[in-house]
């Protein structure tokens, strides 16, 4: 109840800012219920159960989530996913896996992994996104050309099936369809409407007009769903049997991936535009509760819709009770307007996806990224994306941000620097000291840059190839930030090979958290023979003096 609370604290909940929030939530639901029910068809589940989703997460998270301005609910982001749970695992599959994500999120927001979207690269994040737009535009092509339903477990396959029914175009289906379409795009530019959203707009007018002429084998929601019960559902809980569970455990991390990743990009956008600053935290645990509490009332996974967000801010929001006014706007349509949902034709609802599939794609930035990006971030884009298309969104990010790590660990292992210091780069330390130069048979290597597993390489091999071997050794740690578990045995290794040569190694001006970890290891410390220096010239003077004959009797 962060967001509550310092709304509270700011004095926003004062009499002045009542009227710009209620009117904010009310234009928002007004934008949630066309989007609600089309996310709902497209996912493979009722329409109204994309209104109860808007209802009781939109609730949930407006009152336990970190942003002040966050309106949650279905988003299109999720269609991919879920259509795929719900014909494989039918709706009470989906509202299982719904709620166990909700634990996950919940769990994820407690443990304080809320800076998750910090390690998703941007061209995965753009890459995964383009790719759901793809499949949400595809997948409407039937209801908005009004051609017989196809299915295929393939995206390449479903496309081919949509071919070869072309054909079979419905007329008054797609004159409808190309109506809304126009209508959604453009109704902003027409005055009188320019105040009204698109998707309201399209939906009414697409509405009116299949009321008015009743064009045969158009399909609407009395068609397909048989209308839209009127009132709020009751309690259901769901199968949580073991056996269940375990079923659902992969498609549940996905929704809770997704879920965090699309919440947590939407509270980032809400603090560019307000000037506010979310808890990433407490915005996933109340992302949890929403997840976890929406499927017991027939809805399915939630989570912060972007673009709803946008409206709200843009429509003057400032706290928490416009998220709360957009749900009571939905509540009062499924209380009174239900029954006039029968005769909205489902190809306006699909011209609506098809404008939010366009959004979700981000084409202008996409072809930005492979304009002008470095080739390993366009080979990333272009990785996720065709994944996500052809394969599996999971399968897309884990790849894509796998990708991503590698490039960033071999640019890391590419500039430490494993080099032998020459006295002219050392003569005015040394001179500061009394030596002249570097006592006979004394060499200065310095490493430069993190040892970590991916560099090690480098650093054996420069370090063991000396051209001569030196009677003595001094490596340099003052430039090493961290040593990985791989770095400290490989400096061991090569200690212990130099040693085995005659050559008396000494390591020098580790910071406090290197040399702890050197300690620990063993590296450091050893009783036969000095081996470590808090400065350079310490060094110099330790090697000086071991290397020195004793003196005679």
């Amino acid at each position: 109840m962060i967001a509550l609370l310092e709304a509270h604290r700011a004095g926003l909940f004062a009499r002045k800012h009542w009227l710009p929030n209620i009117a904010a939530g009310i234009v928002v639901g007004v934008v949630a219920l066309p989007l609600a029910m089309a996310f709902a068809i497209a996912s493979g589940t009722r329409p109204e159960q994309g209104i109860y989703t808007a209802i009781f997460a939109g609730g949930l998270v407006s009152i336990f989530g970190g942003s002040r301005v966050q309106i949650a609910g279905p988003t299109g982001a999720f269609i991919a996913i879920l259509s795929v749970i719900t014909a494989k695992y039918g709706i009470a599959g989906l509202q299982v896996a719904t709620l166990m994500a909700g634990i996950i999120l919940l769990l994820m927001g407690l443990a304080r992994m809320g800076s998750v979207i910090k390690f998703i690269p941007a061209p995965v994040i753009v890459g995964f996104t383009a790719g759901i737009a793809v499949i949400i535009f595809v997948g409407q092509w039937a209801y908005f050309l009004g051609l017989p339903k196809v299915g295929g477990e393939h995206f390449h396959e479903n496309v081919w099936r949509l071919l070869l029914v072309l054909p079979e175009t419905h007329a008054p289906t797609t004159a409808l369809a190309v109506m809304s379409l126009l209508l959604v795009i453009y109704s902003p530019r027409i005055p009188g409407l320019s105040k009204i959203p698109g998707p309201l707009v399209a939906m009414v007018a697409a509405t009116l007009a299949h009321v008015a002429f009743d064009p045969p084998g158009v399909a609407t929601i009395g068609t397909a769903f048989g209308g839209i019960p009127t009132g709020l559902p009751p309690l259901h809980l769901p199968d949580l049997s073991l056996s269940q569970m375990i079923l659902l455990i992969g498609p549940a991390f996905t929704i809770a991936m997704l879920g965090a990743i699309e919440s947590l990009l939407s509270a980032v956008v809400a603090d560019g535009m307000a000037g506010t600053r979310h808890d990433s935290n407490q915005e996933l645990i109340g992302q949890g509760i929403a997840n976890i509490v929406t499927p017991l009332f027939a809805g399915f996974a939630a989570t912060g819709a972007i673009a709803r967000t946008a409206t709200n801010i843009r429509n003057g929001a400032t706290s928490p009770l416009a998220g709360l006014m957009h749900v009571a706007t939905l509540v009062a349509v499924v209380l009174f307007l239900a029954p006039l949902a029968e005769h909205i034709p489902l190809a306006a609802l699909a011209a609506i996806l098809f404008v939010v599939a366009w959004n979700m794609s981000e084409a202008p930035h996409f072809i930005d990224i492979l304009k002008k990006a470095p080739r390993a971030d366009r080979v990333i884009l272009v990785i996720t994306f065709l994944l996500t298309v052809f394969a599996d969104l999971v399968v897309a990010v884990n790849v894509g941000v796998i990708l991503a790590i590698l490039h960033f660990l071999r640019r890391m292992a590419e500039v430490v620097e494993t080099k032998e210091m020459d006295t002219l780069a050392l003569q005015s330390e040394l001179a500061r000291h009394g030596f002249r130069e570097l006592p006979p048979g004394m060499m200065v290597y310095e490493i430069a840059g993190p040892m970590f597993f991916g560099a090690v390489e480098n650093f054996e091999r420069v370090l063991l190839q000396t051209h001569t071997d030196p009677k003595a050794l001094i490596i340099r740690l003052r430039q090493v930030p961290f040593m990985d578990i791989t770095g400290i045995q490989t400096l061991e290794v090569a200690i212990t090979k130099l040693r085995r040569r005659g050559i008396h190694v000494v390591l020098s001006e580790a910071n406090a958290r290197v040399l702890g970890k050197l300690q620990r290891a063993g590296v450091v410390g050893k009783i036969d023979a000095p081996d470590y220096a808090e400065t350079f010239v310490d060094a110099v003077r330790m090697l000086t003096a071991a290397e020195a004959p004793p003196a005679a009797a």
